[in-house]
């Protein structure tokens, strides 16, 4: 047993764990390559323990511990990341959130809910749905990730273009820095009083600090619920009533449009093949969600949009979080990923354009397609997926890789920002220089330097190795 390890258990007994079960567990996140790496026998190693912290002070403690022994320390919460924000080393320690668990406050007067940063995403939304209220925050990994989790990766939910992303929700947090010390938010609705220290640690995947405590802002049930689904011509036409409703002030929570491979593939009993689908869910008042319903259609029309029948939504609802295993994929030979980035509405089309040609020149690929499940005023995501089987396994992880880097560049070239919710992690670290520019970067690593001068928090994580 490390030094490290021995001062762990004297100050915190029986939560730190060293058996070889929970060391395997902790090892890495749900990213494709690591899954892989492990099917080929060449896994991360396990770290020296997992500390599964029950409070603020378990984890100042463990971070005080670790940093004067030099220890790098990997916080760790439902391990649902696809970007490979975790990966251990020998010598590291893993930082379990999952201890921290539960409601901490409701108030409905002010609608807000407080949590435990390891409370599961499901969990949270039924403690508050049972008051009649909701976080509106949906991602797809909801039962599989921690509301810590969808601060520390700044996160998007399927509801997000009308409640909104993480950074719209969250109301206030805890935070305790790689030095140990604790960082609260003020609980205010609004603050002039400087930077907000709350978009400091949303994105930062662990590297500057542990979130402990999350606040949000809830918003009551709707009162009606309505799905829509539209079919178009091309892509463009649908990519264009898109722009053209949000314009005029219209927001449906849900916004999901598939290109035509994609809409065959999930909708061919209601969209015929070569058509667009455009899935919607209307929520709110039963008067404007008439209004909106009547309002989108009368737009799409314009656009050569045709109604389908509301079962393809059903449909969508019933199926929208029940996706294949990596590993199962894996097994049969194939490698599979999505990619999620984001433009301007007048670089959409060329974006699309530029990433399914790349990645169609890839050996062996199988899929490349696209929908847009995220949209604001002033432009969209696309969200990539691709399929590769090439002929030699071996060459799985270098295809995987490669479709990568094309649909990256492509972005980078039209002029996209290369991650919309997934965040950075380590497949797109080595990109972060073009998005934020030599300067922004720069200045992240001097955030960094500041908070984590001896680089433990979650290292390799986000910032690119100079």
């Amino acid at each position: 047993m490390s030094d490290v390890v021995s001062a762990l258990k004297s100050s915190l007994g029986e939560r730190v764990r060293t058996d070889a079960a929970t060391l395997e567990a902790h090892r890495h996140d749900s990213w494709v390559l690591s899954t892989l790496l492990d099917l080929e026998g060449r896994g991360y190693p396990s770290p020296q323990a997992v500390v599964v912290a029950q409070s603020t002070e378990d984890v100042s403690q463990t971070l005080r511990i670790c940093r004067e022994a030099g220890t790098p320390v990997i916080p760790f919460g439902g391990g649902s990341g696809v970007c490979g924000q975790i990966q251990t080393e020998t010598d590291s320690v893993v930082l379990s959130t999952r201890g921290l668990d539960g409601l901490v406050e409701l108030d409905d007067n002010n609608l807000l809910a407080t949590f435990k940063a390891g409370t599961m995403g499901d969990l949270a939304e039924a403690q508050v749905q049972a008051n009649g209220l909701t976080i509106g925050h949906w991602p797809q990994s909801i039962a599989l990730s921690t509301v810590g989790g969808w601060v520390a990766t700044r996160a998007a939910g399927q509801y997000s273009s009308g409640y909104g992303n993480i950074e719209d929700i969250l109301f206030g947090l805890e935070v305790v820095l790689p030095d140990g010390s604790v960082l609260r938010t003020h609980a205010t609705p609004r603050a002039a009083a400087g930077p907000d220290l709350r978009h400091l640690f949303m994105g930062a995947e662990g590297t500057l600090g542990v979130i402990t405590e999350v606040t949000f802002s809830l918003r009551a049930l709707p009162e009606t619920v309505q799905g829509q689904c539209l079919h178009f011509p091309t892509f463009a036409a649908g990519l264009e009533t898109i722009r053209e409703f949000i314009r005029r002030g219209w927001r449906p929570p849900v916004v999901r449009l598939y290109d035509a491979p994609e809409s065959y593939r999930h909708f061919s009993a209601h969209v015929s093949e070569g058509r667009n689908a455009l899935v919607l869910v209307h929520e709110g008042p039963a008067a404007l969600v008439d209004v909106q319903l009547a309002a989108i259609k009368e737009i799409a029309g314009q656009s050569g949009g045709e109604e389908a029948s509301s079962a393809v939504v059903d449909h969508w609802l019933e199926s929208r979080n029940r996706v294949p295993t990596f590993k199962e994929l894996l097994s049969k030979g194939l490698v599979v990923d999505t990619i999620e980035v984001a433009c301007k509405w007048d670089q959409v089309q060329s974006l699309y354009d530029e990433v399914v040609t790349s990645l169609n020149k890839v050996p062996d690929l199988r899929i490349a397609s696209a929908h847009s499940s995220h949209s604001y005023r002033s432009g969209t995501n696309l969200y990539f997926t691709f399929v590769a089987k090439p002929k030699d396994s071996k060459d799985m992880a270098d295809t995987y890789r490669e479709c990568w880097r094309r649909t990256m560049e492509a972005t980078i070239r039209v002029g996209g920002g290369i991650a919309h919710h997934h965040g950075i992690g380590r497949i797109r670290r080595d990109f972060l220089a073009q998005e934020l520019g030599e300067a922004g970067l720069d200045t992240l690593r001097k955030i960094k330097s500041v908070l984590d001068p001896d680089g433990l928090l979650n290292p390799g994580a986000l910032l690119p190795e100079k």
